[in-house]
């Protein structure tokens, strides 16, 4: 019996008049916590594998389960990657806001819909079709708990079949989400096929949109932004992280812990790296410079609320003059505010942090490859500069996902700026640690460790003259802030 809800001949009509291939939006509307992410990262990547340009975005609730989610997905054969406000495919799976989803439609729009929600009777200029979803999860997964998220990838298999997605790809996509998790991906490419199967047997194509195999996505990789950033990181030979979690920045250090788990275990076993969760956003910057202090590339990630709180370090970390990165995730705010919508609203805050007169290194990565590579920049620009440095992304760009050319391998050797040894000292007889010897403002340093009687040095927060000797002596004040805002000329 077809449930499609157009006339057969009606469908083949507006099938003639307006065909669209590759070139179309596709929204999941379902609710969070129902293991819709995995279906809907098995759509986008089948499609990217068909060589179809794609971006996908994510639009959640800022709780753990049972709010709307919208997932979008933008297959272009112009390889356009921005959000597009219509959306030309809707998979209704929401019964809170299936009914709304489907109003906002534009006329000639697809509804892939839960059986269980009727929404055919909604609209007349629209096409429907009908999935019994529990019908078709139930033989596949006997277990209630697991089939609550299994039964997402059914739409995988009926728009699959309605559009022309290749079942192969989506197997592929599988292994790719649940890498060495055989059971896994047999228990959701049997619930695709499924859904392919009902919609081959059932349903009658009757929307004009498809998608056909092309080569403008060969070679392209699908990564979103926080994991660029903290591959760039790693890369750059970070040693220590500290954070404290915060959407949308949690999963930029909860993806490097995986990278430096992979990558950055010695001979020996033993991690060659320091990443630890403190107990607080105060915390975690003190500890960055802490560890840039003693000479480690250290960094922390954190969103406005937390950038609120690390303004007094900041400035510690200015006047003292100690090298650190600092990620911060952009999010709607003033306080609490919208943490799971993105913004771009810190960034005059971020400019001059801290009380006095400060102002600080900002870096603003546009795409997921300068997320890479401007997080070796970072480290570069922190210890040349002898500051904390600011990464400023976004949610949107840090957790969604983008198609991007592989990034290019790291050529340049890594920047640790002005350090003396304990020969340059031996050669040179001493040194004052913030002396202005080549006109740059950059002073010259030692680390901790470095076996050289001439070595030491406080490191003030109060007032200092070149020597680093407490001063209030105006002349001395001048001096250093005149020197240190010639850094930034």
């Amino acid at each position: 019996m077809a449930t499609t809800h157009v006339s057969v001949s009606e469908g083949e009509e507006r099938q003639k008049q307006s065909r669209v291939v590759n070139d179309l939006s596709i929204q999941a509307a379902t609710v969070n916590g129902s293991g819709s992410q995995t279906a809907n990262l098995v759509l986008l990547r089948a499609l990217l594998q068909m060589g179809i340009p794609v971006s996908g975005k994510n639009l959640f609730p800022s709780n753990i389960a049972g709010l709307p989610t919208w997932f979008t997905i933008r297959a272009s054969k112009h390889g356009y990657i921005a959000r597009r406000k219509e959306i030309d495919f809707l998979i209704a799976m929401n019964p809170e806001t299936a009914e709304e989803d489907v109003k906002s439609l534009e006329p000639d729009a697809a509804v892939v819909y839960d059986e269980r929600l009727n929404l055919k009777n909604l609209r007349s200029d629209l096409v429907f079709y009908s999935v019994p979803f529990d019908k078709l999860v139930a033989p596949i997964c006997p277990d209630a708990k697991l089939r609550k998220l299994v039964r997402n990838m059914i739409y995988d298999g009926v728009v699959a079949k309605l559009l022309g997605i290749e079942m192969e790809e989506i197997r592929v996509a599988l292994q790719k989400q649940f890498r060495k998790k055989a059971k896994a991906v047999d228990l959701n490419f049997n619930a695709a096929q499924a859904g392919h199967n009902y919609a081959e047997a059932n349903l009658t194509k009757a929307d004009r949109f498809s998608v056909e195999r092309m080569d403008k996505a060969l070679g392209k990789i699908l990564i979103d932004g926080n994991s660029a950033s903290a591959l760039g990181a790693m890369f750059a030979g970070v040693t220590v992280v500290t954070w404290y979690p915060i959407t949308p920045s949690s999963s930029l250090v909860e993806t490097l812990i995986d990278y430096m788990k992979e990558f950055r275990i010695g001979a020996d076993g033993k991690a060659t790296f320091a990443i630890v969760q403190a107990e607080d956003e105060l915390a975690a910057i003190g500890m960055v410079l802490g560890a840039g202090w003693c000479g480690a590339r250290s960094m922390t990630s954190t969103s406005g609320p937390g950038i609120s709180l690390m303004a007094e370090f900041t400035g510690l970390g200015y006047y003292t003059e100690v090298p650190g990165v600092i990620w911060n995730i952009q999010r709607v705010g003033p306080s609490t505010g919208l943490p799971t919508r993105t913004a771009q609203g810190d960034v005059l805050f971020t400019a001059f942090l801290s009380h006095g007169d400060t102002k600080h290194i900002m870096l603003f990565p546009s795409s997921v490859e300068e997320c890479f590579t401007m997080a070796g920049e970072a480290f570069d620009l922190a210890e040349w500069f002898q500051t904390p440095v600011f990464v400023l992304s976004d949610l949107d760009l840090g957790m969604n996902n983008w198609m991007s050319d592989p990034f290019p391998y790291p050529s340049k050797p890594i920047n640790r700026g002005k350090v003396l040894t304990a020969e340059d000292l031996e050669r040179l007889g001493g040194f004052e640690r913030y002396r202005d010897v080549d006109g740059d403002g950059v002073g010259y340093r030692t680390l901790p460790g470095t076996r050289h009687p001439k070595a030491a040095y406080f490191a003030r927060g109060s007032g200092h003259n070149e020597a680093a000797v407490y001063s209030e002596r105006p002349e001395d004040y001048v001096n250093n802030m005149d020197r240190l805002a010639r850094k930034f000329n």
